[in-house]
């Protein structure tokens, strides 16, 4: 008789379960381990505290004070000491590593895609049992159905070995949550150390009931974030999927451009009902964008632009950055403007950094910029943007007031949508 430091899942399941006599108490069906972490990198996390009985005909979870696997000959034996039922309260806070791990799609954190799990490897330390890897090759598959050694012997007369894939747990985010009932914010906690637009892949990749669950349980910020960077299909089915006061929220999160093209997608019923309840200041911003026709430089343009008074000092301005904190591409391109918000120059970032302090925006700033008429086709944007190597050019109205700007960001994503519309 041999204790197993380490063992698979798939050798344990649908195994006889002795007790502290000696007699068999059950068969194990799955293992639990606690799917709300108290904290970021806790070890508690990856703990077994929960193990799935079958005794007569009734199923049902046990914490244990000892759990052992050891081999004897050429068979596995699990034994499992002082048994008592979970509560609902903490099998709520668990995860069923058969039933929501193996088989089943998670998130490969460190690869930044979605993997489908085969098997998962556990450890036994002196301080308890603990799932330690998900086996995501083709070994994991083999192992399962029982032919991994044959196979080995057989392969290896060719010299050919099968490779073995892991992902550790700690870089392991699951997904299917969906028979629990669990805080999924804590529990797709991993998710929020993704960049938005890797995010927003996996949900795309994802079917569309785990996509928006796992979406509803972002934040608003990080929700919006990725939304933006999803394809607008994607992005029209998520908003149309969630409750219209989330949907809303995570809308006033976004640039209202941003916001105004999701909206033009949906049907009007649905729309009107997201801008009701929206902030009454940003939907009114929406609205107004909602107006331009597609291939006017209105309907590309973003209205969150920063605009000063010509009197104001570098150190004004710099003051007032610092209060707002501005997105990256609001700092494309900074405007000065006159009475009722009309267009007086641009002058940009580098030109704020290298002037003194005292300098007055009137001086500083380039009075005779280039820009667009909100009511002017977008066709030779990209010609200008080239044409005068910039990051964004104002948008005015036929009374030279400033509307907006139309962002390079929005111009390459346009012809690439454009692209792939052709393509098609």
């Amino acid at each position: 008789m041999t204790s197993l430091t380490t063992f698979y899942l798939s050798g344990i399941t649908w195994k006889e379960v002795f007790g502290s006599d000696g007699d068999v108490i059950g068969v194990i069906r799955d293992l639990m381990v606690n799917a709300v972490p108290s904290g970021q990198n806790d070890p508690n996390q990856q703990m077994i505290t929960g193990i799935k009985l079958k005794i007569g005909k009734e199923t049902k979870l046990y914490s244990f004070t000892t759990f052992r696997v050891v081999k004897v000959r050429e068979n596995i034996s699990v034994t499992c000491y002082d048994l008592i039922e979970l509560s609902s309260e903490e099998i709520s806070e668990g995860l069923l590593l058969a039933e929501n791990i193996q088989d089943k799609q998670i998130v490969d954190l460190n690869g930044r895609k979605l993997v489908r799990v085969n098997d998962v490897r556990l450890a036994t330390l002196p301080t308890g049992t603990y799932a330690v890897a998900v086996d995501i090759g083709i070994s994991g598959l083999l192992r399962r159905i029982g032919i991994l050694v044959p196979m080995q012997r057989v392969l290896s007369l060719f010299r050919i070995n099968i490779p073995s894939k892991y992902i550790l747990w700690d870089d392991v985010q699951a997904i299917d949550f969906s028979n629990l009932n669990i805080k999924l914010s804590k529990s797709y906690a991993k998710l929020h150390t993704l960049h938005p637009s890797d995010l927003a892949d996996i949900l795309e990749d994802l079917g569309k009931k785990s996509s928006t669950s796992v979406f509803s349980a972002l934040d608003e910020e990080k929700a919006a974030d990725v939304l933006e960077e999803m394809e607008t299909d994607t992005q029209v089915h998520i908003i149309e999927s969630l409750p219209v006061g989330k949907a809303a929220d995570v809308l006033e999160k976004m640039p209202a451009d941003e916001a105004a093209d999701i909206l033009d997608e949906i049907e009007d019923e649905k729309a009107e009902l997201l801008l009701n309840e929206m902030d009454s200041e940003l939907s009114q911003e929406v609205r107004e964008l909602l107006e331009y026709p597609d291939h006017l430089a209105g309907g590309l343009m973003t209205t969150d632009v920063l605009s000063f008074s010509p009197e104001l000092t570098v150190d004004d301005v710099i003051r007032e950055l610092r209060i707002k904190k501005p997105e990256p591409s609001e700092l494309y391109s900074l405007f000065v403007t006159e009475g009722d918000d009309r267009l007086a120059g641009v002058f940009s970032l580098s030109d704020l950094v290298i002037a003194e302090p005292e300098t007055v925006l009137s001086e500083l700033m380039k009075t005779d910029p280039v820009f667009l008429y909100d009511d002017q086709r977008i066709d030779d944007i990209a010609e200008i943007i080239s044409k005068y190597n910039l990051l964004a050019v104002p948008v005015v109205d036929r009374e030279n007031m400033l509307q907006g700007m139309v962002v390079v960001d929005d111009v390459i994503e346009d012809l690439m949508s454009k692209r792939r519309t052709f393509k098609r």
